[in-house]
């Protein structure tokens, strides 16, 4: 009887012991609980506050150094940007996003680098693209920067018309209303204006409660100039969406680039600083400021 009451009491023990590492091995890959808090900066776009708790975080996963990525990203720091994702991949080599958010950080060192330097980082925010991709082939965001990077580049990086064409298809298989906006694009920058417009309105029509497909034609009006047609617009995407952030910041980037209305410019990036639902997915603050800057007044 002895016996057995030493198995059991051996068993019981074991087992707690199973339980005890289960829990711990769970816990190192959900992350800490200071690790949930940055997330939960991050998402309120306290970039500076989540960076302050990730970077004493004893043991860093690879779901925390890119989480240090993006921060860096969105404060405008790529090269901080660019190495804490390249340790995240170091982590999880067949994690898209991941790999994805290394092109965007490659591709904004390319445009703030030096002729020397930007054709390599250049090259090395395509790679990046086309990997994602390999890795997951609805990566959706990695789709359309790869798109975007075949339209802007010259031949001689990679880019080309041709190869952002034959992306059309892929784009418009996950979302309909996106592969209307590639076609448009492609019409613009072949100086196909009437068929841009056409593919602009048709992907409103696809979309009719997505705000920014109504942002996208205001800005393409203002482009051609149609001034009248463009402001309509944009009341109807504010009229959609009151005080959305993307119609306050998209209606003063288009002022200010057209050199007019700058009054009017100021207040809607004043209003887009103060508000309190701005997401990751919207234009960072930083570049508010840039702009309100621009229209010779400070913040």
């Amino acid at each position: 009887m002895r016996q057995a009451v030493s198995v059991c009491r051996k068993g019981i023990v074991m087992l707690r012991l199973v339980c005890a590492l289960l829990a711990f091995f769970c816990v190192l890959a959900a992350g800490s609980p200071d690790q949930g808090r940055a997330h939960e900066l991050y998402e309120h776009t306290n970039y500076s506050g989540a960076l302050q708790v990730l970077l004493v975080l004893p043991n860093k996963n690879a779901d925390a150094y890119a989480l240090m990525g993006k921060s860096y990203f969105h404060l405008g720091d790529f090269k901080k940007s660019s190495d804490a994702f390249e340790q995240a991949i170091a982590g999880d080599p067949n994690n898209s996003e991941y790999v994805h958010w290394l092109g965007r950080s490659y591709g904004r060192r390319a445009e703030a680098g030096n002729p020397l330097t930007a054709p390599t980082y250049a090259a090395r925010a395509r790679q990046c693209f086309e990997r994602a991709l390999e890795l997951n082939p609805r990566n959706g965001e990695a789709l359309n920067d790869l798109f975007d990077y075949y339209l802007q580049a010259p031949g001689f990086l990679g880019g080309g018309f041709q190869k952002a064409a034959r992306l059309v298809p892929r784009i418009a298989a996950l979302d309909p209303a996106e592969g209307h906006y590639a076609e448009a694009q492609l019409a613009y920058k072949r100086k196909e204006f009437d068929a841009a417009e056409a593919q602009l309105r048709r992907a409103m029509e696809l979309a009719p409660a997505q705000v920014g497909r109504v942002l996208d034609l205001a800005v393409y009006l203002a482009k051609r100039g149609r001034v009248q047609e463009s402001e309509a617009t944009f009341d109807r995407a504010e009229r959609m969406a009151p005080g959305n952030p993307k119609v306050l910041f998209e209606r003063a980037n288009t002022y200010i680039s057209e050199g007019r209305n700058l009054e009017a410019a100021r207040a809607l990036l004043r209003r887009y600083l103060q508000a309190a639902n701005i997401t990751p997915e919207d234009p960072p603050k930083a570049k508010a400021l840039e702009l309100l800057k621009q229209t010779g007044s400070g913040a």
